[in-house]
């Protein structure tokens, strides 16, 4: 069995007050509900103190949402590897379509902050998907591929301590999300290029879904056989959403389809 996940991406939202309320939500249901899933944050960088002083002593696992491609250096501004593992970090989220959209990050970029998380020890999370137009050309596939492709030529040994997610960007906080056989049919497209590195790889990776997940349609996507949990966007913001959708995938685990 795959590992499964939930991740919730809080994006540029929340203050200190807000945090620690979402936070002792989401322990004290913790220190209750024992699942085989993991359960993992992404705040924005200047909680990350906050979050590893109220989930430090739980089983609970939080990240960063975007790194450095540099180890260090004279970038202003910048979030380093070494930063984000000072506060705890055992994940972050890479290739974010908002990163790709709005702040031009490229293939190459993406891969590179993906080679120096994996060489610091932390696990990428390495987001992928089509724009509407993409998908609307029947580009998804192609495009996919070329976002995998400087991800891939690290080799299997290294992709097998990451995790992808694939978010179409059409589906990003638009309320609309792919219908579950659609979704399923990409992931299994994924599973088909991750074989081409060994047929090992493809069955191990965890591959989540991402975009306007909600309770209302997250046991239908989780009920796939190639979907092994989702990144959640604005329904990680409201603690009883997140948490019940922890809860659905949780009581999928060992019943797939």
């Amino acid at each position: 069995m795959r590992k499964q996940y939930i991740i919730g991406n809080w994006k540029m939202h929340g203050n200190k007050t807000f945090v620690a309320e979402l936070l002792n939500k989401i322990v004290q249901f913790e220190q209750k509900n024992q699942a085989n899933v993991n359960l993992i944050v992404c705040p924005p960088y200047v909680f990350l103190n906050q979050t590893q002083i109220l989930l430090g002593k739980t089983k609970l696992q939080w990240g960063g949402q975007n790194m450095a491609a540099e180890a260090e250096g004279p970038y202003t501004g910048e979030i380093s590897v070494s930063m984000l593992s000072d506060f705890g970090c055992r994940y972050v989220l890479l290739g974010h379509s908002e990163r790709r959209q709005l702040y031009g990050e490229t293939d190459v970029e993406i891969a590179k902050k993906f080679g120096l998380a994996i060489k610091s020890g932390l696990t990428p999370v390495l987001c992928i998907g089509e724009t509407l137009a993409e998908r609307q050309a029947n580009q998804t596939y192609s495009v996919l591929r070329t976002q995998l492709e400087k991800i891939m030529d690290y080799g299997k040994d290294v992709l097998k301590k990451a995790i992808i997610a694939y978010e179409p960007v059409w589906a990003i906080g638009t309320g609309l999300s792919a219908q579950p056989q659609e979704a399923q049919e990409v992931h299994q497209f994924l599973r088909e290029q991750l074989k081409l590195l060994g047929s090992d790889l493809a069955q191990e990776l965890a591959i989540l879904y991402g975009g306007s997940v909600k309770a209302s349609n997250a046991g239908a996507l989780f009920k796939m056989p190639d979907i092994d949990g989702g990144l959640i966007g604005g329904a990680s913001l409201d603690a009883m959403e997140f948490l019940r959708i922890y809860e659905i995938l949780a009581s999928t685990v060992g019943h797939k389809v």
